[in-house]
């Protein structure tokens, strides 16, 4: 009868060993597109880095998540989430009505972050000219509802490019990205036009499916708004100006 105790517990033991195992194996998967400072973007040891990162990785551990990080372009970024390529999205994605309806999202870890236009030059047509935004975005969304003229790019890189080449009158875009495009110009750049708060702040999203992952990620998100942590977070990465909770 001993023998058998002892077997018994050697087989529970065991089991619960690989299971343990077999838990600490599966990792949830972050996709983000790591071009989008300082919300995400690739550092000089090739990883992906920023506001973002740091959030994710705080977000797992207190989650008790092994999470693995995914880059993927900005434009199929929804798709390859529905598809299965990763398990949700930390890529500076707003919250809209649109996306609302196709997948879901946790609470927000930024409050609605405020667009905005540069050009080189005040003299510029917002209403009619030819303006350069990154495919999928809110704000290519909002320039393709005004009367002016909608130029996509792959990435908002690219539109800063096509503003400097003269290919387009204005770019828009996250006013804390074009933020340091202007400073680091010499005057070449310049802000236009007002600022626009387009969405309802910026979220992590997932499957409509994932529900149990996205009530994960909210308590641990409502953990870090009530300790404080969000909001050191916030201001390292954007400044003492930024919005916080």
């Amino acid at each position: 009868m001993k023998t058998l105790i002892l077997t018994t517990a050697a087989l529970i033991l065991a089991a619960g060993m690989a299971l343990a195992e077999s838990h600490e194996m599966t990792a949830v998967r972050l996709g983000t597109e790591a071009a989008n400072a300082p919300f995400n973007f690739i550092n000089d040891n090739g990883e992906v880095d920023g506001f973002e990162r740091e959030l994710g990785d705080e977000l797992c551990e207190r989650a008790k998540l092994k999470c693995e990080w995914v880059t993927n372009d900005g434009e199929t970024l929804i798709a390859n989430l529905i598809s299965g390529d990763y398990d949700a999205i930390m890529a500076a994605m707003s919250i809209t009505d649109e996306r609302d309806e196709v997948i879901d999202f946790t609470q927000t870890y930024m409050p609605p972050v405020l667009s905005a236009y540069i050009a080189v030059s005040e003299d510029i047509d917002l209403e009619g000219g030819e303006i350069a935004a990154q495919t999928g975005t809110i704000q290519a969304e909002h320039v393709a509802e005004s009367s002016a003229t909608l130029v996509e790019f792959a990435t908002p890189d690219e539109s800063i490019a096509a503003l400097q080449n003269g290919e387009v009158d204005a770019v828009i875009a996250g006013k804390g990205y074009l933020k340091p495009f202007v400073e680091g110009s010499g005057g070449k750049f310049i802000f236009v036009g007002e600022d626009i708060a387009l969405a309802k702040g910026i979220a992590m999203g997932l499957r409509d499916s994932d529900e149990d992952l996205r009530e994960t990620f909210d308590d641990a998100l409502r953990a870090m708004k009530e300790d404080g942590a969000l909001t050191t977070l916030i201001l390292k990465w954007f400044g003492e100006d930024a919005q916080t909770y």
